[in-house]
């Protein structure tokens, strides 16, 4: 739930947004998956709908007048992105319609970021979402921290770690969050116990690039190595990533195999162009 745009590359441009990429991927292993954002009346916007249907992925997409988010990517040597996000965008303005109340009240599992929060009108709407979403104790309401300079503060990063129960967040974003929230000067697990302990998290993804990933619990902690692969770009692996974690927990499999799962997805997509990949069947066999 969040930003829907188009990540314009060197190579032309190519659908995108954290929460579009995740919902994507997820639809790619689960049956039901959907992604909510808005688009301007234009044709950016209905080009966004049309690949949407053709990759088959359910989309509550309100039509605001702003224009269709876009966002220009460069890439580094190393294939690395650096992002220049336009402001304005149709996804700062997702409206809460009684649509979305009701989608929320059959939600399991939904995932956001802080990048939609830049604007009061999506931050509003997300947080009623949330609050929306059955209080069963299942329930996964999964913060992708996702910072992206200068669009975020440090109190909407404190609500959003609130009212979340699970963090992903990545070793360059956990070291600023660290300075903002003054963590104890501890190790990176310390670190990542005390962020658990602190906001009450049932799970707290952390992943390092190249030297690996974790997932803590308030009591265990797994490990692993990135593999080594060709990379093609890495625009969209952490969000491939996390949806595929969060299908494979929706799937009933445990965190280690979860882990497992997520972090061979997201090497695949590293090997891809582009954040929306198609997986082959060697992994979608695996779910």
């Amino acid at each position: 739930m969040g930003e829907a745009l188009w990540d314009v590359m060197p190579e032309g441009k190519k659908i995108g947004g954290a929460p579009a990429n995740f919902a994507y991927h997820v639809s790619q292993l689960l049956p039901e998956a959907c992604v909510v954002s808005a688009v301007g009346d234009d044709a950016l916007g209905e080009e966004i709908k049309t690949v949407f249907r053709e990759k088959r992925l359910t989309a509550h997409l309100a039509t605001v007048p702003f224009p269709t988010g876009t966002v220009d990517v460069s890439l580094d040597d190393a294939g690395i992105p650096c992002y220049t996000i336009r402001e304005g965008a149709a996804w700062d303005n997702i409206p809460f319609t009684p649509e979305l109340a009701a989608l929320a009240g059959r939600t399991r599992a939904v995932c956001f970021g802080s990048l939609a929060q830049r604007s009061p009108v999506s931050r509003e709407t997300i947080r009623r979402f949330l609050d929306a979403m059955p209080e069963d104790g299942q329930t996964l309401k999964i913060f992708d921290i996702n910072l992206r300079r200068p669009f975020y503060a440090e109190e909407t990063l404190r609500q959003s770690l609130e009212i979340c129960n699970v963090l992903k967040i990545n070793d360059e974003e956990l070291t600023i969050v660290s300075s903002m929230f003054r963590l104890s000067d501890g190790d990176i697990p310390s670190r990542c116990r005390e962020l658990i302990a602190r906001f009450g998290l049932r799970l707290l993804i952390l992943t390092c690039g190249t030297d690996g990933s974790y997932v803590f619990t308030p009591t265990d902690a797994s490990f692993l190595e990135t593999p080594s692969v060709t990379v093609a770009d890495t625009v969209g692996a952490g969000d491939s990533f996390t949806a595929a974690f969060t299908a494979a927990l929706l799937s009933g499999h445990a965190i280690p195999e979860a882990h497992r799962l997520a972090v061979d997805v997201s090497a695949f997509v590293c090997t891809c162009h582009g954040a929306m990949p198609r997986f082959p069947e060697s992994i979608l066999a695996r779910f």
